[in-house]
Parts: structure tokens; C-alpha cells; sequence
């Protein structure tokens, strides 16, 4: 299941931390237009240890792109 979220740059590191909270996400492709820029497997993201270092890769994403689609592939529960 996958769901899709249009964001600015702005708000490009509070929404992917706000999907990396919520547990049940397998997978966050950052996109812009048809571009895939950065692809997270959150399983690895969800160990803590690999947080600071994908959120300061969005947070340099974010300073260079106005504007992205985030696609959340998500478990089957």
C-alpha cells in the first residue's frame, strides 16, 4: 500500500520525520516530478542509530528543491 504527500521544502524534514514516527512505514521515496532523489528504507532509519544522518540528507534535499512528492510505501498489517 502506498500512500503520496505534495510538500514544500519548508515542510520536506517535519512531514518525513512525522512519517518515520508513525511505525508502520516500510518505505520513503523523495520524487520531484518524475525523479526519484532519494529513496529511505525506514527499517534501517527506525534503529535510531541511521536517524540523524537520512534526516540531514532531507534537510539538504529540502534546501535545494521547492517543492516534492513523498511516497510512503507502507506495511500490511
Amino acid at each position: 500500500m502506498t500512500e503520496e504527500f505534495k510538500v514544500n521544502g519548508e515542510q520536506l524534514v517535519a512531514k518525513v520525520k512525522e512519517i518515520i514516527h508513525e511505525g508502520n512505514v516500510r518505505r520513503i521515496i523523495l520524487k520531484q516530478d518524475d525523479k526519484t532523489l532519494l529513496e529511505i528504507p525506514v527499517t534501517w532509519a527506525a534503529v535510531g542509530v541511521l536517524i540523524a544522518p537520512v534526516l540531514a540528507a532531507v534537510g539538504a534535499l529540502a534546501a535545494l528543491v521547492a517543492e516534492c512528492t513523498i511516497v510512503v510505501e507502507k506495511r500490511d498489517e
